[in-house]
């Protein structure tokens, strides 16, 4: 706080901005407002000789033909909710009917500290009076009721507004009643061609705005059938939800006039998802310690997360990336932001921006885990919002990366983006924000190098293609995946994937790649999709291409591995092997694992990560296997008449395929429109038990619906579960 010549200043403000928009009540406007230059404080009726003085004596904000024109009506709130950029109606009754010599306007106010200067209170009129940025028109006179149409602009404050009419009188404005029924809420609007999150086509806006429910990807791309799906709740019309989403902006203290730039919201939206430096939504954990919360695996949508949020003002626990992607995909296809959840698979994390991740082994084989800094995850989920971005080139708006997983700091928060999709696929990493980091996730080099007993490096292995496999997200209007990766990146090896990594690197920090030696040995491990419980096969195929008969030295690795990368600090497989390979020939040896030796493990079991190295000589070689083990089947079904408030049924079954006792056991469902979020608890799962859980519903909408259900417990994570069904009137 500073002051200069007697004015109390706030940073390069004269007084701190308003930042709180759902506390309405904090604000009242006196209901007669005197010009500045009328003296007095008793209201002058404007009336024509022989008039009665004009007043208000209701106010329709007519929901229902709103709703329905703004595409709103799937909000279960008792206000308007309306999109920007876009006129809606509203009908005011007056106590008599209008001459030419009366005058009104139409108020709206947002926030705790409304001021035209701002647009925090934005004025809309209806005659030969200078026009507020809000237009406004009679639609249509009744005698004394009026329909007014009234259309905010394409970049009004996205928000809770309160409404007011106010008589204009001969020496000051007579307002109506501080009316909590007349509050609306303004939305983003992707309908309009104006507005900054315009979406070009019918079927994305009802995917992208619209669509309640979702399929998140996760797994591995490595093996066959080792992408799975998980179905994500996202409710956003659900009760509550929308007062969560601005909610969160006032708890990130974001100064209400921000509010209209899109390029703002999803940042500060970004950085509030997570706990980190902020007090946001989610606390994230990646260890196998849960007990003060509820595990990742466990969650089945966002509404019980936002709304436990929204009432408690204490993060929620627990969240690792999907988590992080289904709620901050909530909250922005709640404020009308265009919005998908993306999974890039195997996906760099490079800690120091130089596009290169870096993976130390030690002399016997083994992955360096205190040298290696960067990591390489499984999968990795982030956002993509659509919008024009006015600040970059005007062919890098439309699709642009968002991540609130906390992974790197971006101008002191944890945060990710907005990033140009097509920034990123051009190598053009001089624009904002993080598009470096983000370029490397899905373009990333992959350095192999062997520490010897000094701490000399030696590099063995450059692999320019291993990073970024594939990017799935869903596709419109179906429950398959959309393969987006070409939005990302050209094919690999061709002249303009070469163009865009050479822009790439002049906006980087990154060496020059060390030259190999010709290569004449090679190794590849494959392995086919297993169940968790049985036995896994791996098949190592060692290739040498010299002149002479080798004999390879090798060392297998198995480890649990987390999404992430991260393997279980004490592998639970150590194998040393030899192979002798003929000249120019191929020698492949198939490698039994026991469920008995990884089940040991089975607490923290997500997936297995084996790592072959050999050496013959100086030449030194290693490949890598993400085994995906694929889970048990967790059964939804649906009974009874699929008919709008009509008493139905959801089962959730399960059958305990191991032979051990499975304890504690959690089981969650929900469904927007249908069911609100349920839990049931199980102390034990005997052995080859099962276990069905029964809950009535009465679906609240129609269309097609879906029911997501999740199993948990220490023992086995990651059970889901999901069902279709059609409601009808």
């Amino acid at each position: 706080m500073s002051s200069t010549n007697g004015l109390r200043t706030t940073g390069r403000y004269n007084s701190a901005p308003a930042t709180t928009n759902l506390l309405l009540k904090a604000f009242e406007l006196p209901e007669f407002e005197a010009f500045d230059s009328e003296p007095g404080s008793d209201a002058v009726p404007r009336a024509a000789p022989g008039l009665l003085p004009l007043s208000v004596q209701s106010v329709d904000m007519c929901l229902q033909t709103n709703k329905t024109n703004h595409y709103t009506s799937a909000y279960k709130i008792q206000n308007l909710v309306i999109r920007r950029g876009q006129e809606f109606i509203m009908k005011v009754t007056f106590s008599r009917p209008l001459t030419q010599t009366d005058d009104f306007q139409v108020e709206f106010m947002i926030g705790s500290k409304p001021v035209t200067s701002d647009n925090t209170m934005v004025v809309a009129t209806f005659d030969s009076r200078r026009r507020g940025p809000w237009s406004g028109r009679v639609v249509e006179a009744r005698g004394q009721v009026l329909t007014l149409g009234i259309t905010p602009t394409a970049n009004a404050i996205v928000g809770k507004y309160s409404t007011w009419v106010a008589i204009v009188m001969a020496n000051g404005k007579q307002r109506t009643k501080r009316d909590a029924v007349t509050d609306l809420y303004l939305l983003f609007n992707a309908w309009a061609k104006d507005d900054a999150v315009f979406y070009p086509n019918e079927a994305g806006r009802r995917e992208y705005v619209l669509n309640d429910h979702g399929i998140i990807y996760q797994g591995s791309i490595e093996t066959a059938d080792s992408v799975t799906e998980r179905s994500w709740d996202y409710g956003q019309f659900e009760r509550g939800v929308l007062d969560a989403c601005i909610y969160i902006l006032d708890v990130s203290k974001m100064p209400i006039a921000d509010r209209s730039d899109i390029i703002k919201v999803v940042r500060k939206g970004s950085a509030m998802i997570n706990v980190q430096d902020d007090n946001g939504v989610l606390v994230g954990n990646w260890s196998d310690n849960y007990s003060m919360g509820t595990p990742p695996t466990s969650w089945t949508g966002s509404v019980s997360i936002l709304l436990q949020y929204a009432s408690s003002g204490v993060p929620v626990c627990y969240a690792q990336c999907w988590v992080f992607a289904g709620v901050f995909n909530t909250f922005l296809r709640c404020l009308g932001i265009p919005a998908r959840v993306i999974t890039n698979f195997i996906s760099a994390h490079d800690n120091n921006g130089n596009l290169t991740t870096n993976l130390i082994f030690n002399s016997d084989g083994s992955l360096d885990t205190d040298d290696t800094k960067d990591s390489i995850w499984n999968f990795h989920c982030w956002n993509e919002a659509y919008m024009v971005r006015a600040d970059l080139p005007p062919d890098l708006g439309g699709w642009q990366v968002v991540d609130a997983t906390p992974q790197e700091n971006s101008d002191g928060y944890f945060r990710c983006g907005p990033a140009s999709v097509v920034a990123i696929k051009e190598g053009l990493l001089c624009h904002p924000f993080d598009l470096n980091f983000v370029f490397s996730e899905v373009n990333s080099v992959v350095v192999s190098s062997t520490k010897d007993r000094y701490g000399t490096l030696t590099t063995f292995k450059v692999d320019k293609e291993y990073v970024g496999k594939a990017l799935y997200t869903k596709a419109i209007n179906s429950t398959a995946f959309e393969d987006i990766t070409i939005t990302y990146k050209y094919p690999e090896g061709s002249v303009e994937d070469s163009l865009a990594m050479a822009r790439a690197q002049e906006y980087s920090s990154q060496c020059s790649l060390p030259k190999l030696p010709k290569a004449w040995l090679f190794v590849k491990m494959s392995a086919a999709q297993v169940k968790l419980g049985q036995d896994v096969n791996l098949v190592v195929v060692f290739t040498n291409q010299s002149d002479v008969t080798q004999t390879v030295r090798a060392n297998l690795t198995g480890s649990v591995t987390y999404y992430t990368g991260v393997r279980a600090r004490d592998p639970f497989k150590n194998l040393v092997f030899s192979v002798t390979v003929g000249a120019q020939q191929e020698q492949s040896k198939t490698l039994n694992i026991t469920a008995q030796e990884y089940l040991a493990n089975r607490g923290s079991l997500v997936s297995l990560s084996f790592v072959v190295s050999g050496h013959s000589g100086e030449q030194s070689v290693s490949a890598t296997q993400v085994v995906t083990l694929q889970t048990p089947e967790l059964t939804v079904t649906v009974s009874g008449t699929p008919r709008v408030q009509q008493q139905m049924f959801v089962s959730v079954s399960f059958t305990n395929p191991f032979s051990f006792t499975l304890q504690d056991v959690i089981v969650c469902m929900e469904g927007s429109g249908l069911i609100s979020p349920k839990q049931h608890s199980y102390s034990t799962i005997a052995p080859w038990a099962k276990i069905t859980w029964k809950e009535s519903c009465i679906p609240q909408v129609t269309g097609l619906r879906h029911i997501t259900a999740s199993l948990d417990c220490s023992d086995l994570r990651g059970v889901t579960g999901f069902a279709d069904i059609n409601i009808t009137k």
